[in-house]
């Protein structure tokens, strides 16, 4: 690890955990809640959630875990490069998407429309919840007992609503500052990887092509130069050596502004980042542009192309159908959720039965979520 900048997090500045603990002997603070991530149930459940593609559609495309071990290694590279906290960064992208429904963003979407009469549903903020509340593993506590850092980090964006709920990660959005800086840099370095890696799926996919790419200003640029370089390179290495470029230009953009910004606000401690108006992390307007224009392109060429959109309209059916059936009927849920359900209940009314339906439906992979489906709906289907 580089050098850390004065206003890098460290352990010495960590607000600390929720729930005091001995210092680790032999790691930092960050590594150990990076440890901790890596050995959760969430995070092994990520190889089978979808990042556009349903998991059985094909064995090469991106799932949630691979995507967040990419945000991971981009993170750790840019940490470096700016004197950050790698441990920290490597922590907040191996955690960030823990949350996520299956069958990706149409899953989420349909969670929320489930959701909407109970205090609705929110990927950030239930990543949130996994680590603080969901994992069970340690005897003192419910979930991971993260430091602060790693907290405020995963939980992205936020209602002021939702904010005055969460106490001390939700301050910021109430007083309006800004997280710490491994968080701001990880946050785009989640927009690098998806952004390219979805261009790399969905060419891969053949629901978009290398013609319709042309038209973006950053893909065909890239196109001129490895076509000039290797006139005669098959498609398929075509392709790859254009993402890998894509990847590292945005990267190389993003430290060299970040770097200048950071100059320019001369931070001394993690407290100036924290209150300082705008993000320290960022793109140079021309980047900025660029990477709009290529997100505009996947949004309305590739993941509302029809073949995505029947598949997002399965998985809304599902979804939907199995919040229904199990709020109705807590039976129909294995016996841990049914009486954490019968207990929110009791607490929380109506809203902590479907905060409980939520989890259990959240935290399925896109396999387990068609057999639950299969399971519950086929007559056919052995339970």
């Amino acid at each position: 690890m580089s050098e850390l900048a004065p206003y890098a997090a460290n352990n010495a500045s960590s607000l600390g955990r929720r729930h005091p603990e001995e210092i680790p002997k032999h790691r930092s603070e960050f590594q150990r809640d990076r440890d901790r991530i890596i050995h959760s149930t969430a995070f092994r459940r990520l190889e089978y959630k979808t990042q556009v593609f349903v998991n059985h559609e094909g064995d090469l495309f991106r799932t949630r875990l691979t995507h967040s071990i990419e945000v991971a290694q981009m993170s750790r590279t840019i940490a470096r490069a700016l004197h950050l906290n790698e441990d920290l960064s490597e922590a907040i992208a191996l955690a960030h998407d823990l949350g996520h429904t299956p069958f990706g963003h149409s899953g989420q979407d349909a969670l929320n429309a489930c959701m909407k009469d109970y205090g609705g549903f929110e990927h950030n903020l239930q990543s949130l919840r996994v680590v603080d509340e969901l994992e069970e593993k340690y005897a003192n506590f419910n979930g991971l007992n993260l430091t602060f850092e790693s907290r405020e980090g995963i939980l992205k964006h936020c209602s002021i609503k939702n904010a005055e709920q969460l106490g001390d990660v939700g301050k910021r959005f109430i007083n309006k500052t800004q997280a710490n800086i491994e968080a701001q840099m990880v946050n785009l370095a989640d927009s690098i990887a998806y952004n390219s890696h979805d261009v790399d799926d969905g060419l891969r996919s053949g629901f978009i092509t290398i013609e319709q790419l042309r038209e973006t200003r950053f893909f065909q640029s890239l196109y001129a130069k490895v076509e000039k370089q290797y006139p005669r390179l098959d498609d398929k290495r075509t392709i790859y050596e254009i993402v890998r470029r894509m990847i590292d230009e945005q990267i190389k953009d993003l430290i060299a502004e970040s770097a200048i910004k950071i100059e320019q606000a001369n931070p001394q401690s993690i407290t100036d980042i924290r209150n300082n108006k705008e993000n320290l992390i960022a793109f140079s307007n021309d980047m900025y542009e660029m990477h709009l224009e290529l997100k505009r392109f996947l949004r309305e060429n590739l993941y509302r192309h029809y073949r995505v959109h029947r598949m997002s309209h399965k998985a809304g059916n599902v979804i939907s159908k199995l919040f229904q059936a199990q709020l109705d009927d807590l039976r129909l849920m294995p016996p841990e959720y049914k009486n954490k359900a019968k207990q929110e209940e009791e607490k929380n009314g109506e809203s902590g039965r479907a905060r409980i339906v939520s989890d259990y439906i959240a935290g399925m992979t896109d396999r387990y979520a068609i057999k639950e489906y299969k399971r519950i709906f086929d007559p056919t289907e052995l339970t």
